[in-house]
């Protein structure tokens, strides 16, 4: 009979030590991090992190952008467990589906608008919106018309760090490696008031239509007849959370279906309750042809995304489209499925969209404008549990700080040091919590932020960087 010994528990420099040996992470510096040594989470509970040194930390992001039912749910454990014993994997080709990928799928469409009836599963968000790509183009080519393959996206957008992802992404830095964007993807300015229209002189809501006007524009500087989609986030997430003004997508809407185009809602990050409702398109006001999701999907606890595909789509690709060439080893997991149906079934049980919408969403833009009010801050922005606060040297004119001072990173460090996970977008200090955070624990949030926010102020006025 073979013993199993248990391991002894590393210690943070020996984790950190084999990180650095082995260990290649996302979006990194890799010599930097190594010197430095990474922060080792260990273990989490509800909407707290824990640290390998002991250290509580209330995390604001939701892991990233994802753990929306918060963590050490037993439900999605338990549901995974059960799948993995009965049926750790099947694959979706061959003509073979399985049990959990059927359920799913009849309950997205449930919980979608109504337009949505159809889904393709990919493993993340990034593989969703490369099999848009494929997708919409696919399409115009079964109609005859092959010529229509462009995709408008907007600069700062962030879909994804795969190839077409990272295209349709209008973030410079990634454009900047790899040959990025690939042919047949363009991009238009964003509706970020406090960037564009506040310099303009515009109030949000003509600002909103003169950026919407924007994708007008280039569509008749391309040809219609050559624009395949637009694409865009209800509300901008890794960009800085960008909330555009409420005349923004109603026009976008307008604009899109003037010229036939089809409109994508990349909801990787808005779904599943994020923003008051099921999906930010429902928040916004649009109704996309397309809808890519992710992240809240099973809350992060198992990779899984996928595509919504709206009937104008599905039925030109069921009816005439003949194969659709596309797929992927891990589309419609059964595990990644059967956590997914534990998560949309508990997300109804606890009413979390409600509670966002109704309760703790008008709470957190109630605190937020209190944080408005700080010297640092010149603009506050939420929409449910996504929330930004703008950072600026001179609160009357809203100055910015020096790009080099790369303040909103001192900022971060602080957050990070009084056990507070906030992410820095250039000077952007943005959130996205847990949608089960209750009002007791925004205050903390809050608390927390007033806190950094203070010590960030402080190290501001002793570098002379205020005057």
């Amino acid at each position: 009979m073979n013993t199993v010994t248990e391991k002894p528990l590393r210690s943070t420099q020996q984790w950190q030590a084999a990180d650095a040996a082995h260990f290649l992470h996302p979006f990194t510096d890799f010599q930097s991090l190594a010197k430095k040594g990474s922060r080792i989470i260990t273990r989490a509970d509800n909407i707290y992190l824990w640290d390998s040194e002991g250290h509580k930390i209330l995390d604001a992001m939701s892991g990233l952008w994802c753990v929306n039912v918060g963590y050490g749910q037993r439900a999605l454990v338990d549901a995974a467990s059960r799948q993995m014993a009965e049926l750790p994997f099947y694959n979706a080709f061959f003509q073979t589906a399985t049990p959990p990928a059927i359920e799913l799928a009849e309950l997205l469409a449930s919980v979608t608008p109504p337009q949505f009836q159809h889904v393709f599963f990919s493993g993340s968000g990034s593989e969703g919106n490369d099999t848009v790509v494929r997708m919409v183009r696919r399409y115009w080519d079964v109609l005859g018309q092959p010529q229509r393959q462009v995709v408008i996206s907007r600069i700062n957008a962030y879909h994804g760090s795969t190839m077409a992802g990272a295209s349709l992404g209008g973030m410079s830095g990634m454009h900047a490696q790899g040959g990025l964007p690939i042919p047949g993807i363009t991009h238009i300015e964003q509706p970020h008031w406090w960037e564009h229209g506040r310099k303009l002189g515009l109030d949000r809501e003509g600002f909103g239509l003169m950026a919407a006007g924007w994708l007008e524009q280039k569509i008749l500087e391309i040809g219609a007849d050559k624009v395949a989609a637009f694409i865009g986030e209800p509300v901008q997430g890794a960009g800085g959370v960008i909330v555009p003004p409420d005349s923004y997508w109603p026009e976008i809407q307008r604009i899109c279906d003037k010229y036939g185009i089809l409109l994508v809602s990349d909801e990787v990050i808005c779904g599943f309750g994020r923003t008051g409702q099921w999906f930010g398109c429902e928040t916004v006001g649009s109704r996309p042809d397309l809808m890519t999701f992710a992240k809240g999907v099973t809350s992060g606890y198992v990779p899984l995304g996928g595509v919504m595909v709206g009937e104008r789509v599905a039925k030109v690709l069921i009816e005439q489209g003949g194969e659709f060439a596309h797929g992927y080893t891990y589309s419609g997991h059964p595990v990644a499925c059967a956590v997914a149906l534990a998560n949309i079934r508990l997300i109804q049980q606890l009413k979390l969209v409600e509670h966002v919408r109704d309760d703790v969403g008008p709470y957190l833009a109630e605190q937020f404008r209190g944080l408005a009010e700080h010297p640092l801050v010149g603009e506050a922005q939420t929409c449910g549990l996504m929330g930004a606060l703008q950072l600026v040297k001179d609160k009357a004119s809203g100055t910015p700080f020096p790009a080099e001072l790369e303040f909103g990173m001192v900022c971060r460090g602080h957050c990070f040091a009084n056990g507070l996970i906030m992410r820095a977008v250039g000077d952007r200090m943005i959130i996205a919590p847990p949608l089960v955070i209750t009002r007791a624990q925004v205050d903390e949030m809050v608390a927390l932020i007033r806190r950094c926010l203070d010590l960030a102020l402080a190290d501001a006025q002793r570098a002379g960087w205020l005057a």
